[in-house]
């Protein structure tokens, strides 16, 4: 059976203090946004050039991709096509098979997410080691990440060094940041050292180079890249842009966008590789030329994966990530995961206030909110919500077209919506406190007014 939104979300509600401080620091990082794009004046003029250098990119994917392998190739870098997921891991397993790979060392990639590579590795005998430290924690935890930049942001520091405790060994109790990225440092530098390859995933990709941006806080893709024989960089066909003199634009946006940071702290370049050294991309379309194809939500494929949309969202802040049915949460997971299977992700457009929020933050201008309003239609016109709710909507409807029939129901629900709340019978308000109702209505005050 499959775990719908709002039933997770309501297990996740079940700890109150741990979604207000869920709510709380994403909050936090939200207003670090803020802060950081108020110190860049032409802050509005790089999102819109940002958008329309995506737009451009979109509207000549075919073009650019060709370009961009036809580089990468002149350059030294092997190049593969994976359709789809199952393809995509079939093409890595392939070359560390041809290598005699035991042990990969993998900096944080949402598209080997997407496509489940870490237990397909592992099933075929390949020790995979996430290197990014959010990543390894969730890791040992064997849990997905809970967000795209932070994967690990549903932990607490005291529940990082339980974790530490039982897989590092580090003493029980600690719950120091420095004390615990140190134990992450000197468990991950021994596997840096022993990996037989190593994988990342690419931020950016230039057509007009062959090269590719990858982009971290923390040089775990630096250390396994340069240490490794061999680099896989896979990433989504929709990561291109045009010419290198465009990366100065999405490098200023993603980190202010994210985290509030002016940058990441590593910009790494990757253009061919070093002596000795075999460098592979994998170029994954796996439901994007869809997605390319449908007018309605093309502008989605823009994205960056800063997550600026999760930080702001209200219903992601108060949620939590693992309760949604996507590798990808939030917002633009909810536009993103009904391309996939409309069926299996029908309720993630409705996990949304509608608010407006996501798109007013999106440094590439991405319109989420009017996208998951017109998933919500398709959704119902499928019949994804099942009778019930087109039902109570058709009501509302019949009501709403009939004045007198209005003004009863408004009495009626004055008089009994509070009763209803307090012996919890309407499921909507048991989290939310609804004002006491006026004893007479605006259309009854109006018509007191107009009496001589």
């Amino acid at each position: 059976m499959v775990t719908t939104h709002p039933t997770a979300a309501h297990d996740f509600l079940n700890d109150p203090k741990r979604a207000a401080w869920h709510d709380q620091t994403l909050w936090m990082v939200r207003a670090k946004r803020d802060r950081m794009a108020a110190t860049v004046p032409e802050w509005e003029q790089l999102r819109e050039t940002a958008a329309r250098i995506k737009d451009h990119t979109l509207s000549r994917l075919s073009e650019y991709l060709e370009q961009f392998s036809a580089r990468a190739e002149a350059n030294g870098i092997q190049v593969h096509w994976a359709a789809d997921a199952e393809e995509h891991n079939r093409i890595v397993h392939g070359i560390l098979q041809r290598h005699g790979v035991r042990r990969l060392v993998k900096s944080k990639s949402m598209l080997t997410e997407e496509c489940h590579l870490n237990p397909h590795l592992e099933a075929h005998g390949i020790e995979v080691v996430d290197s990014d430290l959010g990543e390894r924690i969730v890791q040992f935890k064997k849990e997905p990440p809970s967000h795209i930049v932070m994967p690990a942001i549903h932990l607490k520091r005291a529940e990082v060094g339980e974790v530490f405790h039982e897989h590092l060994g580090t003493p029980a109790g600690l719950d120091d940041a420095q004390a615990l990225t140190e134990a992450a440092r000197q468990h991950l530098r021994g596997h840096f050292l022993g990996a037989d390859a190593a994988l990342t995933g690419v931020n950016f990709a230039i057509a007009e180079t062959g090269g590719f941006v990858v982009c971290t806080n923390e040089g775990n893709a630096d250390m396994g890249a340069h240490l490794a024989p061999v680099h896989i960089a896979c990433m989504g066909i929709e990561k291109l842009i045009p010419k290198a003199e465009h990366l100065g634009v999405f490098l200023r946006l993603l980190a202010r966008s994210a985290t509030g940071q002016p940058s990441t702290v590593f910009s790494s370049h990757f253009l061919k590789p070093r002596p000795g050294q075999e460098m592979h991309v994998v170029l994954v379309d796996n439901g994007r030329s869809r997605q390319l194809g449908r007018a309605d939500y093309r502008r989605s494929l823009a994205c960056i994966r800063c997550a600026a949309c999760f930080n702001t969202c209200p219903v992601y802040r108060r949620s939590g990530g693992h309760s949604y049915s996507y590798f990808i949460a939030g917002p633009i997971g909810s536009i993103l995961a009904p391309n996939v299977d409309r069926q299996a992700h029908a309720d993630m457009p409705f996990a949304s206030t509608l608010c407006g929020s996501c798109t007013a933050v999106c440094p590439v201008k991405i319109d989420i909110h009017a996208q998951l309003l017109k998933w919500r239609q398709e959704v119902v016109q499928a019949g994804g919500t099942g009778r019930l709710k087109p039902l109570a909507l058709k009501l509302t409807g019949f009501v709403l077209r009939r004045p007198r029939l209005y003004r009863l129901a408004g009495r009626l629900m004055r008089r009994f919506a509070p009763l209803a709340q307090k012996l919890g019978l309407d499921p909507w308000t048991r989290h939310r406190d609804l004002p006491e109702p006026p004893a007479r209505s605006f259309h009854e005050l109006m018509q007191q007014q107009r009496r001589p």
